[in-house]
C-alpha cells in the first residue's frame, strides 16, 4: 500500500497539473491558485510554494482539489 510522504510545494503543484488536469489560476506571494472544471463545476486548492509541506497540509490540499490520496501517491 502506497503512502502519501513529505513533497516540496512545487512538486505537488506538477503532480496535480500533469496528472489530475489542474491548471495555475494565479499566485499571491509564495502561494499558487489551482484550478479544473469538472462537470460538478469548478475545483480549486491552494498550494504554498515551500520546499517541504506537511502530510496534514497535503492531505487538505487533496481534499480540497477531490484528489484520493492514494492516487496521489502513486504519482510519487
Amino acid at each position: 500500500m502506497l503512502r502519501l510522504r513529505k513533497v516540496s510545494g512545487e512538486d505537488a503543484i506538477k503532480i496535480l497539473c500533469n496528472n489530475f488536469g489542474f491548471d495555475i489560476s494565479g499566485s499571491s506571494g509564495s502561494h499558487i491558485r489551482l484550478s479544473k472544471m469538472t462537470s460538478e463545476g469548478k475545483v480549486g486548492t491552494v498550494v504554498p510554494k515551500h520546499p517541504e509541506l506537511k502530510i496534514g497540509t497535503l492531505k487538505g490540499i487533496l481534499k480540497q482539489a477531490r484528489v484520493d490520496p492514494k492516487d496521489f501517491a502513486e504519482c510519487l
